[in-house]
């Protein structure tokens, strides 16, 4: 699919395998409970999407814009990539990931849920940058005097 443009659109729990979608905008979509596997979405843009209890598997986020898109709530990503993505107020929270490769992403803007990144890879500047949101998720005072 190219430039395909979905607003406002139900798609709970439906599946989609073997997908390639490029261009497209995503807006205000309800597809929690999905099952996305071997999906790539190239140059899209995805804002406050609810992909809660979704099931991705080997799904390539590819230079792609996300916004308020929502993982949490029992989501199961498995092999998901996000080179050269922009993820922004994106949130993991209550989710389960393996082999999630957070790594290519260009900004990691993750509010909450820092727990939900158990089994996810990122790099050491990414730690770096994401370190004053652990230590305040596990109750610690960075304090210099």
């Amino acid at each position: 699919m190219e430039q395909c443009r979905w607003v406002a659109t139900d798609l709970a729990e439906s599946e989609w395998q073997d997908v390639t979608v490029v261009a497209g905008l995503f807006a205000g979509i309800s597809a929690f409970g999905s099952q996305l596997r071997r999906l790539t979405l190239r140059q899209c843009k995805l804002e406050s999407v609810n992909l809660r209890a979704a099931v991705l598997r080997d799904v390539v986020f590819e230079d792609c814009q996300l916004r308020d898109v929502d993982f949490g709530s029992g989501a199961k990503l498995t092999g998901v990539s996000f080179p050269g993505s922009s993820l922004e107020e994106v949130r993991f929270g209550g989710s389960r990931l393996e082999r999630t490769d957070l790594r290519g992403a260009t900004r990691l803007g993750l509010p909450d849920g820092h727990e939900g990144l158990r089994g996810a890879v990122i790099s050491s500047p990414q730690l770096f940058e994401l370190a004053p949101q652990f230590a305040h998720a596990l109750g610690v005072v960075v304090q210099d005097d």
